[in-house]
């Protein structure tokens, strides 16, 4: 479409021609993408080691979310951010952008070293539970803070991300790099999957504990697709095995009416509607799957209905007043779920973005199947966008087919024009905007994810569609779904650049300790022992509090304890890290456990409890 500038518009309006507001807003939204792509995907760059601008002292090839360092502090890298950052920046190599390649083998680099690095949640050997551990610093060093871990969602989607990549170099020749270099990589987080899909985890947004529909969906298919590269490099992929039953359990999210987003443990205040439903079929989509697939596409009739419950919901002027008076047929600001109180709870960027790709994602997958099929419980949807909607299957030459997708299209684009009518005219992308006046950008600021999900969104709208996964021959589901699991097998991967890592003796303790606590303060332990930090509080043992409550105000943690050789005596105190720069509140006296017998089995097997009481002075907030 040849470019009119805005004063040319405004002088066609004036002088009558007819043209209309709609298209209008469709020549400034054209307009606006072009500017914003090169814009974000600058902005992706700027913000990875070691050469990223914006982040000195990034480690190579560490994605760092955000150059934000206060409110909030976003300086680190996440797994789960640099996997779906580098899934949208290897998309953007294999469609043409090859200056990419060498920053995609940085990110191997640093992804191999970051699976070695010893962190509170565990270590790579020898049972992988280190893998689980969702940031680091931004060297790439071990987060010593309290947070919600472990996190299963990271090795998954890097998992796909190196495979996506892997399945290149393989067509081009270069097994035998993959077999030596990537692999392994990719072998260790496949281990993870098998070991733990199973087991409880944080969620999506790090804060409820339980199982994620986001997760399921991401480790069903590094299963799936680490099978089948195993197969082309002729090794054996135990874990796996284990795919049939996470699809199993993956259907288990529908509730009838909506995916409910997390089974949680613990008390909650959450209705299950969550922004992780419309994403995660984001990381599952293969635009060549039948629409009702259990791999549960964008397309599928229950993701639809799902679509458009979690869209409803934020439709509430009273939630949102930022969607105060747009009709049902038009896109809206978007957060991530509607009890959110995370600085208030406001509209995500890459939410919003995602909505878009979503839609565009189900046009890709109608478009090859040839026809969209709508059922009772996609209706709804349909006629939100199109009144004269019925139940039946409408192929290309129907002229209801070009109606709809033509409606879907327009709908797709309207949740990126909210992108555009919020995103400051320096194009950088926040976190999040305010669902109120100013309607500002708000939290942290030119945020990685942001920036990958403009990029991606605008692949699925230009019509560039990844590699097909799901197999050919389709997928069956198990007769029974069964809690299975299978033990893994891990290494570091030295040809990537990991360091030659041993495994290490250890006892697993669990530490609980009970101690009222002011919001922003945490509990640490610290001792004689290397993974207690050597009597160092910056090398502390960080507790958890997510089983806290008014009634037992319990900071634990289970701690894989590493003496040194010849002491069996553990001697550790308790100490208080107070916020605002505060000094630290330690114990004065020494606690002692004689500590049990040390093993290299992987076991997760606890050998010993503490339930105790910190003793000393209570933490009061410094007014920061």
């Amino acid at each position: 479409m040849p470019s009119i500038s805005n004063l040319a518009l405004a002088g066609l309006l004036a002088a009558g021609q007819g043209v209309s507001a709609s298209l209008v807003g469709a020549i400034q939204l054209e307009k606006f993408i072009k500017q914003e792509t090169p814009i974000a995907l600058q902005g992706i760059l700027d913000n990875i080691g070691p050469d990223g601008v914006k982040v000195p002292g990034a480690g190579r090839g560490l994605v760092i979310a955000s150059p934000s360092t206060s409110d909030p502090d976003y300086f680190f890298t996440w797994t789960r951010d640099a996997a779906l950052t580098f899934r949208t920046l290897i998309d953007d190599f294999l469609f043409g952008n090859k200056a990419l390649e060498p920053l995609i083998n940085d990110y191997i680099y640093g992804q191999a070293r970051l699976q070695t690095v010893s962190n509170p949640s565990g270590t790579l050997l020898p049972n992988g539970a280190g893998l689980g551990e969702p940031k680091y610093l931004k060297d790439g060093s071990r987060y010593n803070g309290n947070w919600g871990r472990p996190q299963r969602d990271g090795p998954p989607l890097r998992a796909i991300s190196l495979i996506q990549y892997s399945n290149y170099l393989v067509s081009k020749g270069q097994k035998a790099r993959v077999k030596d270099e990537i692999w392994p990589v990719i072998a260790n987080d496949l281990a993870y999957v098998g070991q733990y899909w199973n087991s409880t985890g944080f969620d999506l947004w790090e804060e409820v504990n339980g199982a994620s529909f986001f997760t399921t969906q991401a480790q069903y298919r590094s299963l799936v697709e680490g099978e089948a590269l195993a197969k082309a490099l002729g090794l054996p992929c135990t874990a796996c095995a284990e795919a049939p039953q996470v699809l199993c359990f993956l259907q288990s999210y529908w509730n009838g009416k909506f995916v409910t987003a997390n089974f949680i443990t613990g008390a909650h205040n959450r209705g299950g509607v969550d922004a992780n439903t419309v994403l995660g079929p984001l990381v599952a989509f293969d635009p060549a799957a039948p629409c009702d697939s259990p791999t549960l596409q964008p397309c599928h009739p229950r993701m639809l209905a799902n679509f458009k419950n979690f869209v409803d919901t934020f439709r509430d002027p009273a939630l949102y007043p930022i969607n105060k008076g747009i009709p049902q047929n038009k896109g809206i600001a978007l957060g991530r779920y509607p009890e959110d109180t995370y600085y208030n709870g406001n509209p995500w960027y890459l939410i919003t973005l995602g909505s878009a790709e979503y839609l565009y994602a189900a046009i890709a997958s109608w478009e090859k199947s040839g026809g969209i099929t709508i059922t009772t419980t996609s209706l709804p949807f349909f006629k939100d966008l199109y009144p004269l909607a019925r139940v039946g299957t409408f192929g290309k030459l129907h002229p209801a087919y070009h109606i709809i997708k033509g409606l879907i299209k327009t709908y797709a684009d309207s949740f990126v024009a909210v992108s555009q009518k919020y995103t400051p005219k320096d194009g950088m992308m926040a976190e999040q905007f305010l669902k109120s006046e100013p309607f500002s950008p708000i939290s942290a600021r030119n945020l990685t994810w942001s920036f990958a999900s403009f990029v991606g969104m605008n692949h699925r709208r230009q019509g560039h569609l990844p590699a097909s996964w799901v197999p050919k021959d389709g997928v069956k589901l198990p007769d029974t779904c069964v809690g299975t699991s299978v033990r893994g097998t891990y290494a570091p991967a030295t040809q990537a650049g990991a360091p030659n890592v041993t495994i290490p003796c250890i006892s697993n303790v669990l530490f609980q300790l009970n101690a009222s606590t002011y919001y922003g303060e945490n509990l640490y332990v610290v001792g004689n022992s290397p993974t207690l930090g050597g009597w160092d509080l910056e090398t502390a043992y960080p507790l958890m509090s997510s089983r806290y409550t008014a009634e037992r105000p319990l900071w634990f943690a289970t701690i894989p304890l590493e003496m040194e050789e010849g002491v069996t005596t553990l001697r550790y105190k308790y100490a208080r890290q107070q916020d605002c720069g505060q000094a630290w509140i330690v114990e004065e006296g020494e606690r002692v456990l004689e500590v049990p017998a040390c093993a290299k089995d992987g076991s997760e097997e606890v050998l010993a409890e503490r339930d105790e009481a910190f003793v000393g002075p209570a933490g009061s907030p410094g007014g920061c």
